[in-house]
């Protein structure tokens, strides 16, 4: 289960399907642009989310486990895509 202060993005509970799988996609382009290799895994379990709910759990644990760098360079860069618009 993931609480709800990090119900953010496709993490969120009540999300369509289709939107989850594009936020998911946004965000998996967004580590890969900005952790290369360092974010393979994080990567690999944000494709498999797609298809498997189930692992959203461990693939917010490894974004959660990112370097602090690459963390916060995911976090802005997903924010900013994201952002409402005005």
């Amino acid at each position: 289960m993931i609480p709800a202060a990090e119900a953010w993005g496709p993490f969120r509970p009540d999300l369509d399907p289709a939107e989850r799988i594009a936020r998911l996609r946004c965000l998996r382009a967004v580590v890969h642009l900005s952790t290369g290799p360092r974010g393979q895994a994080l990567t690999d379990l944000l494709r498999r989310a797609e298809q498997d709910p189930a692992l959203l759990p461990p693939a917010l644990a490894a974004l959660s486990g990112l370097d602090p760098l690459d963390k916060r360079r995911v976090w802005a860069s997903y924010a900013a895509l994201n952002r409402p618009a005005a």
